[in-house]
């Protein structure tokens, strides 16, 4: 079949979607290291660490007993309540386990609350930089992504007049992401606060991504907006155990949300997922009731590589960059770097310098394109020392004057 005929027989939804850049740039690395290739990854947004070993004991135990069927859409009473305890414990949050769906992941978990409030011609404020997935989400569910940037000075972080700037008659949802998938910038209260302020007396809802709350440094303390009494009932919270638990493959996400929103959420995942892993879910169960010390250890261990890679890459010419205040990247300008020459490699823009790190280098980046944010990279500190300090050694050797 002609790529003509594809385009043809593809819905227009397939067509306007993008493929994510990073999972892209991952599988290229991959490719590379089967190759035999010592490539240094710092693309992927995972971390190196194990899942806990009480988590993946509660897996195992479900699977000799027998806990393989179908559970409720919505998830396991035991996972629900434990996901209330904890957004109660630490995060001072009242949601019941009835005002809770569990997900296949984060993504779906976001998804689902899209496609339970968004239609076609409503537009979903995206502050960039932005997660690769918000605008290609809101796509999907037929919406209009309006992308409002921001700037390094300004910490990457959306004003209160950008915000009122932003809205239109059109507008139902405000996505906010703290700490930040790529910036790694973290909201104070005082900035949910006076953000809430001004859509405190609109029909406008906001998905407030809490994917990285437990990788904060201490900088800025974490703050939901769901705490703000006057907009709780219009914020939906979304979470997952992917980053907190080293749980990626696991595949465990949620969010909080008003009893409707969510009896929404679950009634469209009946009709596309049913419910994620019956194990997952015990799993993830233990892993929210066990022992948190495991996730504070993690967060110290990244604490320790953020400030590592920031004082390497501090010291290059060219390369401008923001002390991240939680998840585990960093998100350098490399504005300075773009029309020099490099070992005879002229780069023109963020895209060719993630391509000569990966080809010329072997190290692998994620250009800020795929964030809304050309002239930047995102680099992921999820990775080993070892493989830090290799990157590192790289990236330097690379931006030397040749």
């Amino acid at each position: 079949m002609t790529e003509t005929d594809v385009q043809r027989f593809l819905s227009k939804r397939a067509r306007r979607v993008q493929e994510s850049q990073t999972l892209q740039i991952t599988a290229r690395a991959s490719k590379m290291k089967a190759e035999g290739k010592d490539v240094a990854s710092l693309s992927a947004g995972e971390p190196d660490f194990p899942t806990p070993d009480f988590a993946c004991e509660a897996a195992i135990n479900a699977i000799r007993e027998g806990f393989t069927k179908y559970t409720s859409v919505a998830g396991i009473p035991e996972l629900r309540k434990a996901i209330a305890e904890k957004l109660k414990r630490e995060n001072d949050l009242n949601f019941s386990p009835d005002e809770i769906c569990v997900s296949v992941g984060g993504k779906q978990a976001i998804m689902n609350a899209m496609l339970a409030l968004i239609d076609e011609g409503d537009e979903v404020i995206v502050p960039a930089p932005y997660w690769v997935s918000f605008p290609e989400m809101v796509k999907i569910a037929d919406g209009t992504p309006v992308i409002v940037q921001t700037s390094i000075e300004r910490n990457f972080k959306l004003s209160p007049a950008q915000l009122a700037d932003a809205i239109t008659p059109k507008t139902k949802m405000l996505i906010l992401n703290s700490p930040s998938n790529p910036t790694g910038a973290m909201y104070s209260e005082s900035e949910i606060r006076a953000l809430m302020e001004v859509i405190a007396d609109k029909d406008i809802f906001v998905i407030s991504d809490e994917m990285y709350e437990r990788i904060a440094y201490g900088e800025v303390e974490h703050f939901s907006p769901a705490r703000i009494e006057k907009v709780r009932e219009k914020v939906i919270v979304s979470n997952a155990l992917s980053k907190s638990h080293s749980m990626t493959g696991w595949r465990v996400g949620y969010v909080a949300a008003s009893k409707w929103i969510i009896e929404a959420v679950a009634k469209l995942q009946s009709q596309m997922s049913s419910h994620t892993s019956s194990i997952s879910q015990k799993a993830a169960a233990s892993a929210l009731s066990g022992d948190q010390s495991v996730v504070a250890r993690m967060r110290d261990e990244f604490k320790k590589r953020r400030d590592f890679l920031y004082r390497e890459l501090s010291a290059i010419d060219g390369m401008r960059l923001n002390l991240p205040e939680g998840a585990f990247y960093l998100f350098p300008s490399v504005e300075g770097l773009l029309g020099r020459t490099f070992h005879g490699v002229t780069l023109r823009s963020s895209v060719e310098v993630a391509e000569y790190l990966l080809d010329k280098h072997w190290v692998a980046t994620v250009p800020g394109d795929a964030f809304g944010a050309p002239g930047y990279l995102r680099l992921s500190y999820a990775s080993s020392m070892d493989e830090l300090r290799k990157a590192a050694e790289r990236i330097k050797r690379a931006f030397e004057s040749s």
